[in-house]
């Protein structure tokens, strides 16, 4: 039990400091700032992060807690694509909704010059959990080709969300990643879907 409390502890920094990242920028938050919001202590955040920079790498944590909310709101009946295109649809929604270009940019980044852990690519997050899992599934029902194995599929898959994501920052912003993906995704998918007789 215990152990559950401190993935707690460590769960409410980060959406707090997330929280405040959106609203407030991230120059303009301070630790005090994340401690209070998150109603724990200063021990408690530097027993997790060595200050605030650390928080950066933390993004794919906040991805996660929403790939853990879809699954519950998904149809388990929808084909295999679909729900694909459910995942991206509602992530990227989010994305454009509370993360601001700046942070998005700024984790990118971070990410690129990294010499130990890469967050976005760590196999044993939820996001490559859930869609292991829906491939699996839709080539076993018959509905994504088998001619690719199930990590091919996954990792192209999570190519073009990081190419998507990588674009949008590159461009400013200035188009909603969420729009060009719904009308972009579809077809990328439709080349794994298995043709209708």
């Amino acid at each position: 039990m215990p152990k559950k409390n401190l993935r707690n502890t460590k769960g409410r920094i980060i959406s707090a400091a997330w929280k405040l990242f959106y609203e407030q920028g991230y120059e303009d938050t301070t630790v005090e700032d994340i401690v209070f919001e998150s109603e724990t202590s200063k021990g408690s955040f530097y027993h997790y992060f060595n200050g605030k920079d650390d928080l950066l790498g933390t993004l794919a944590h906040v991805f996660d807690e929403k790939y853990e909310e879809l699954k519950t709101t998904m149809d388990p009946a929808m084909h295999a694509a679909d729900k694909l295109l459910y995942l991206n649809h509602e992530l990227f929604a989010m994305i454009d909704a509370s993360v601001s270009l700046d942070l998005l940019t700024r984790l990118l980044s971070t990410q690129l010059l990294a010499r130990g852990e890469k967050h976005l690519l760590d196999r044993s997050r939820t996001y490559f959990k859930l869609l292991r899992q829906i491939i699996s599934d839709g080539q076993r029902g018959g509905q994504l080709r088998a001619n690719f194995t199930v990590n091919e599929i996954v990792k192209a898959y999570a190519l073009w969300e990081r190419a998507l994501l990588y674009d949008w920052c590159l461009c400013g912003g200035e188009y909603s990643i969420t729009a060009y993906s719904d009308r972009m995704t579809p077809l990328f998918l439709d080349s794994y879907r298995v043709p209708q007789a």
